[in-house]
Parts: structure tokens; sequence; C-alpha cells
């Protein structure tokens, strides 16, 4: 199934960012504040977002094409060739009256102690645009991400959803927020534990949150549903079967990206032929990898062949 995966056509649409990171020595407390003094050594920029999501399909043998929209300046320059460098077939529509989303983390003896975000909403000519786009590359995809960060950049998703699923194409949304009529008829949406909560209220027992998942499931018209739940592992929820994953034991370095890496991972192994159980086996053993590297980070190939 793994090598199955070189042969999966993928495109991504969503929300892009630029993620940099500062690394520095915190020696001292600020004379002026009780902050620590971070004194930056070094800087990294990657790739963030939906950038991420793609990144890690790539990462994982795919062969990625990207949809977004950056502003007209040096972060979404950085993208791009960022983008380049990763070989992502990248259609970044650019509008000058925003700037790129940029997070800064500020990053202190290995741990985050400040993030800053920069973020402007896309104008809707751009966005327009990108729809029509979308129109165009969907026929070359054997399968869609949606990846909404909720910036903007989705605002089309409905009719994006309708689009793909014309065209037969498995559509796989990352939502974000509490309104999730607007995600009706993907094949399946992937929120955190977190996120579910906002939506279909909390859960006391196993048994009442299948219940209330099914009912969502039913409302929205998915194949599925797949709730990450940290420490709990996952649990995909699909027409007449529960599969459920629990946590990889591993020591736990950083979470940012962790559900980047399991749309991926998930997407490229249904594009591949695998069925629900086994694709998010996989995405598990991913996520566990993942969360072990600092920032936002990807999986290969072989780190996941090496697990199984």
């Amino acid at each position: 199934m793994l090598e199955k995966i070189s042969r999966v056509r993928l495109l991504v649409v969503g929300d892009v960012m630029l993620d940099r990171y500062w690394f520095g020595e915190v020696n001292r407390i600020s004379p002026e504040a009780p902050v620590p003094v971070v004194k930056v050594e070094r800087q990294e920029e990657r790739l963030g977002g939906a950038a991420n999501v793609a990144r890690n399909a790539t990462s994982l043998g795919a062969v990625t094409a990207l949809l977004s929209v950056v502003g007209d300046d040096d972060a979404g320059r950085t993208l791009s060739r960022l983008l380049e460098e990763g070989l992502i077939d990248a259609g970044l529509h650019v509008d000058p009256e925003i700037d790129t989303i940029v997070k800064l983390r500020v990053i202190g003896r290995q741990q985050q102690l400040l993030r800053i975000d920069f973020e402007t909403p896309p104008s809707h000519e751009i966005l327009q645009a990108k729809l029509a786009d979308f129109e165009r590359r969907v026929a070359d995809a054997d399968v869609v991400i949606l990846s909404d960060y909720g910036k903007g950049g989705l605002t089309h998703i409905a009719e994006m959803i309708r689009i793909a699923r014309d065209a037969n194409k498995p559509v796989l949304v990352d939502p974000k927020g509490d309104e999730w009529e607007k995600y009706a008829g993907a094949t399946v949406i992937t929120p955190n534990r977190g996120e579910l909560k906002q939506v279909i209220g909390g859960w006391k027992t196993e048994e009442e949150l299948a219940a209330k998942a099914h009912r969502l499931r039913g409302e929205l018209g998915l194949e599925a549903l797949l709730v990450t739940r940290s420490e709990e592992g996952m649990t995909l929820f699909a027409d007449g079967e529960t599969h459920h994953q629990a946590a990889q034991a591993r020591e736990v370095y950083d979470v940012s990206g962790a559900g980047d890496t399991v749309i991926a991972t998930l997407a490229v192994m249904v594009a591949a032929g695998a069925d629900w159980g086994e694709a998010i086996r996989v995405a598990n053993i991913a996520a566990g990898i993942v969360v072990g590297k600092l920032g936002t980070a990807v999986v290969t190939r072989d780190e996941i062949a090496h697990a199984l």
C-alpha cells in the first residue's frame, strides 16, 4: 500500500502561512517587565497551514498540488520558494491588498515562549479567481484536501465540495469554527476533540460520543467522521462501522501541525486504495511520529514503514 502512494495525485486547497522560528538562549529576565530576554541565535522558515499539509503529502511520496492566496510581499515570495524547493506544484494567487499570513514563534531552551500572528483576509475577486482555478485542477487529482484555518481562504468551500464530488473525487476537510453546514457532502472531516465538542457538545461515555458522531455524520451527508483525541488516540465513525486507534506511546515534544500530518496521511492512504481501518492505523502512526518533532514537521514514508 505504501508503494502505491507514489502514484497518488493530491490537491490541497486552503489557508497557507509562513511559520517563522526564532531560536535563542534565555539567561535573564528583562528589567523592563517580568518576561524572559531571548538572545536570538538562529532563524528558520517553514511551510505552515495548508502548505504544511501539502509538504506532508509530498514527504509521503504523493504528487501534490496546492492552491491558495498570498500577499505581494517577502513572506509570500518565501512561501513560493519553499514550495518550489519542496517539489510542490503551487498555484498561489497574489492579492496585493493583503499581507501573507505569518506565524512567528520565539523558542528558548527548546520551549515556545511566544507566538505572534500576522494576517489579513483575502479579497473577494482573488477568491473567485481561485475557485475557477480549482475547477480546472480538480480533474487531475485523485483526492482533494480542504484545509480550513478560518483565515478566509475557503469562502467558497461548499461550492468546492460540490465540484469535487460531482467529479467523483474524495474530499477530506480539516474543519474550523462551529458552523459545519458548509462542509456538507464531504467524504470525511477530521476535527480534533475540542473542535467536535464545539459542535455536538460534550459526552460522558463512548456510546454517547458514537451516537452524536453518527447523528452529525448523517446530518452532513458524510461517509466518515474522524476525531483526533490527543492522548486518547483517534476514532473514525463510518456507515455501520467504528475504528479506534490508541495513541502511540512516545514522548510528546510538539503537537503543532499534527492535524496536518493526520489528514495528509489519511488522504494518500484512501487514494491508494486503503479501507478506513487501514488508513487511520497509518495516520495514527504518522501522528505519533510527528509529535516527537519540534514545530511544523513531516513524516516520511520510510519512517512509517519502519514503525509498521
